[in-house]
């Protein structure tokens, strides 16, 4: 039987707990997240976020902009306070200007490709004496998505100039068909015009820099070695690379635009353009049934986006952000993450436990288009030293630049 002194005793006994836990909350944060919710939400304010700050490149917005909420949700939280992500995107390069001008202070970066790490891990070092990122730290900076520079082109075109797939001269190739005054008559269709090539803008685009850097690769015929030297100090290359460039009227600021042009207008604008192959899946629906069929093709030698993901070694970046930032790194590599990436978006996991060619794939869906789930058969050519990206920058700037 239940006495006044018995509710007292209880009373006391609730009133000795509460304390107890407001206690434990207050000198032990990560107790908060386990502490009876309504008695927090009464006696104590939330814990502060850390909030990470992520300058990216705008390719992959859609795929962060669902995979952001699922990680906020998922209660990844440093010492009990809870990881809130901030997103900013840019263009690739306009992600290294801003970290290397201080006009943005970020804790991750990611531009679409490591070429831009490589740079900004040169430049930081002269600029300020040491490097604001080391892409040999895997904790710190690692890739999280990937996806190759190809080629798209109207089919009647790509057999007109190649027959049924380009060989290891595909640049070279290219380059005489632009350059050739007769255009599309001196390979028997007058009717077409002149020859039209397209990429991206490599001042501002990860893509349009990576198709320059190949296509340099692919005047030497080799897949290593390029040094600023080459760049510099070779006229009969510097006379090639911009007569290729002479060619193309508008450099579209970034992929996305570029290819929706393609589609848009057809071979009256575009014969081949140079785009990332998830781009190229992502519009691939699009293209069916408008201006005949539209064709993927893969480079002799191959360049990888592979959206890293780097902290910023630097004096603004706290201990737990580093903490926070390497939660949310690890939430990307994810297997939910990582699906969601290939099955939605046409990236290619970094995760390799996840098959490429399975149900709902785009690359089993749009294969009668080109695309190729393997390219083991491709070699890579090796990303530059930051001097020779840097070079090839500065040159396309001072000689092609409008």
């Amino acid at each position: 039987m239940y006495t006044p002194r018995l509710n007292w005793i209880f009373l006391i006994l609730f009133g000795m707990a509460a304390i107890g836990v407001f206690v434990a909350a207050l000198l032990i944060p990560p107790f908060r997240a386990a502490a009876y919710a309504p008695l927090r939400e009464l006696l104590l304010p939330p814990p502060a976020p850390v909030t990470v700050t992520v300058l990216y490149s705008t390719e992959k917005q859609a795929w962060l902009e669902e995979v952001v909420p699922a990680f906020e949700q998922s209660g990844a939280n440093v010492n009990g306070h809870p990881i809130q992500i901030e997103l900013e995107k840019m263009g690739s390069w306009e992600v290294i200007n801003a970290v290397l001008d201080r006009k943005r202070q970020p804790v991750l970066i990611s531009p679409a490709s490591m070429l831009q790490i490589a740079a900004l891990q040169d430049t930081s070092t002269i600029q300020f004496g040491r490097s604001l990122v080391n892409p040999a730290d895997t904790a710190h900076c690692r890739a999280v998505l990937r996806t190759p520079l190809v080629l798209v082109a109207w089919k009647e075109r790509a057999d007109t100039l190649w027959g049924q797939q380009p060989g290891a001269s595909l640049w070279r190739d290219l380059h005489d068909a632009l350059i050739n005054p007769q255009g599309w008559a001196a390979y028997g269709q007058p009717d077409w015009g002149y020859v039209k090539f397209g990429h991206s803008d490599p001042l501002k685009s990860n893509s349009g820099y990576m198709t320059i850097l190949l296509m340099t690769y692919g005047y030497y015929g080799k897949t290593s070695g390029l040094t600023a030297a080459d760049i510099l100090n070779d006229s009969a290359y510097q006379q090639w690379f911009l007569e290729i460039e002479s060619g193309i009227g508008q450099f579209e600021h970034s992929t996305g635009p570029l290819m929706q042009k393609v589609i848009a207008y057809g071979p009256s604008t575009y014969d081949f353009v140079a785009v990332y192959e998830s781009t190229a899946i992502e519009q691939a629906e699009n293209a069916v049934g408008r201006y005949g069929e539209l064709r993927v093709y893969y480079p002799p030698a191959t360049l990888w986006s592979d959206h890293p993901f780097c902290i910023l070694d630097a004096e603004w970046v706290t201990t737990d952000q580093k903490k926070a930032a390497q939660a949310f790194l690890d939430y990307l590599v994810s297997k939910p993450a990582q699906e969601i990436a290939l099955l939605q978006y046409g990236y290619r996991p970094v995760d390799t436990s996840i098959p490429l060619e399975q149900p709902g794939s785009p690359f089993d869906r749009y294969a009668a288009n080109g695309f190729r789930a393997d390219l083991s058969f491709l070699p890579e050519v090796q990303v530059p030293p930051g001097s020779a990206l840097n070079t090839l920058r500065d040159f396309w700037a001072r000689n092609v630049s409008r």
